[in-house]
């Protein structure tokens, strides 16, 4: 799987173009916003983006999908469906947070743990993993050790549990119960910051090494 981080938003959310590179067939992953950038960047890999994935509901992951939905006739798939009640307030986290070009949307598939989506002939493992929201989930590429975690886990921190529906011990319980399984060589991109792998955060993430007790 090739990638591609693109900025976005005065949040600086990374928003990822995955795509394989045999078909060239790609997806966007959490287009928040600033939809020309991300479209500039589809156009130089030369890539064909054939859906939109989302992690979470949160405005400056998922405020632009509506719209790049329409640009490129493609469909959204994710998050998980305990995100709806973000989705459906799009509106006013857009109001709350300055996006102001944020909009609500349907997508044509929920997504759920256990479930794969595919990008050209790579398939992407979900796992759903709440507690920065109910409905967060993750995609991970077992073959090339990548996983995009959104806002579930940072280089050194992890997601604010502080929002609606927010749960600290869930979120810690879904990093080390679903993410660490996946093998501390697996590299992430995570929704904001640098990107890091599993085995630097298992030995230096105050918040989930494994020297932390609960």
């Amino acid at each position: 799987m090739r990638y591609r981080i693109v900025p976005v938003t005065r949040f600086r959310q990374n928003c990822s173009l995955l795509w394989c590179p045999d078909s060239l067939q790609a997806a966007v992953v959490d287009p928040g916003g600033d939809l020309d950038l991300i479209q500039a960047a589809i156009a130089e890999e030369g890539v064909a983006v054939e859906k939109i994935l989302i992690t979470h509901g949160h405005a400056d992951h998922a405020g632009g999908a509506a719209e790049l939905s329409q640009r490129l006739g493609v469909p959204i798939e994710g998050p998980h469906l305990d995100d709806t009640f973000l989705i459906e307030a799009m509106a006013k986290q857009a109001a709350r947070t300055g996006l102001s070009e944020a909009r609500g949307f349907t997508p044509s598939r929920w997504l759920d743990e256990g479930e794969t989506v595919r990008i050209g002939q790579l398939n992407l493992a979900v796992l759903h993993c709440p507690g920065h929201t109910p409905g967060h989930i993750v995609f991970h590429h077992a073959a090339s050790k990548m996983a995009v975690v959104g806002d579930v886990l940072f280089r050194g921190s992890i997601g604010r549990c502080d929002g609606p529906r927010g749960d600290h011990m869930q979120l810690v319980n879904a990093i080390r119960g679903k993410l660490w399984p996946l093998g501390s060589d697996t590299e992430f991109i995570p929704g904001h910051g640098d990107m890091s792998t599993f085995a630097w955060e298992r030995a230096s993430n105050a918040y989930v090494c494994d020297f932390v007790e609960y």
